[in-house]
C-alpha cells in the first residue's frame, strides 16, 4: 500500500541521496567511504530512516535504486516499503509526485539506546554508495506520571 509523504526538511535531505558518487572500486575501502546519518525515535515504533527516489530534470520519476542491507541492526530490524513522494519546491520542480522506497527501522520491544545499520544504495547506472544509519532509540513513554 503506497504511503503519501509530506515534503519536509528530512525529505529534501533524502533527495540528495541520488548524487551517488562512490564507485564500485571504492567499496573495497568501505569504512573510508561510508556516509553516516543519524536518526532518533521511540522504542518499538517505526522510525523512518531514509527515503529513496529518482527525480529527473523534467521533474518526472526515474528508475528506483536497489537497496541492500549490508549490516543489519543488532537490536531491531530494517524493512523497505514502497510509497509515493509528494514534494514542492525541490530545485526546479515546483510540485512533484514520484514513486519512492522508504527504509524503516523498528527496535526490539523495550530496547533503549543506540543501534546502527549499513545500507548499500545502487543507482540504475550501477553506482553504489554505503550509508551507515545510527539510530538513537528512547523509551516509548506515552503515559503521564502521577
Amino acid at each position: 500500500m503506497p504511503t503519501s509523504l509530506q515534503a519536509t526538511k528530512s525529505i529534501c535531505t533524502a533527495l540528495a541521496l541520488f548524487a551517488l558518487t562512490t564507485s564500485a572500486v571504492a567499496q573495497e575501502k568501505a569504512q573510508e567511504n561510508v556516509i553516516t546519518r543519524e536518526v532518533k525515535g521511540k522504542s518499538g515504533q517505526d522510525i523512518r530512516i531514509a527515503v529513496f527516489t529518482t527525480v529527473r530534470p523534467d521533474c518526472g520519476s526515474g528508475p528506483l535504486p536497489t537497496i541492500r542491507l549490508v549490516r543489519p541492526p543488532e537490536h531491531g530490524n530494517v524493512v523497505v516499503k514502497k510509497g509515493q513522494l509528494n514534494a514542492t519546491n525541490i530545485k526546479q520542480c515546483l510540485a512533484l509526485q514520484v514513486p519512492a522506497l522508504v527504509a524503516i527501522y523498528r527496535s526490539a520491544a523495550g530496547f533503549e539506546g543506540s543501534d546502527s545499520a549499513i545500507l548499500e544504495i545502487k543507482s540504475a547506472s550501477g553506482v553504489a554508495q554505503l550509508q551507515r544509519y545510527t539510530i538513537t532509540v528512547s523509551a516509548a513513554g506515552g503515559g503521564q506520571k502521577i
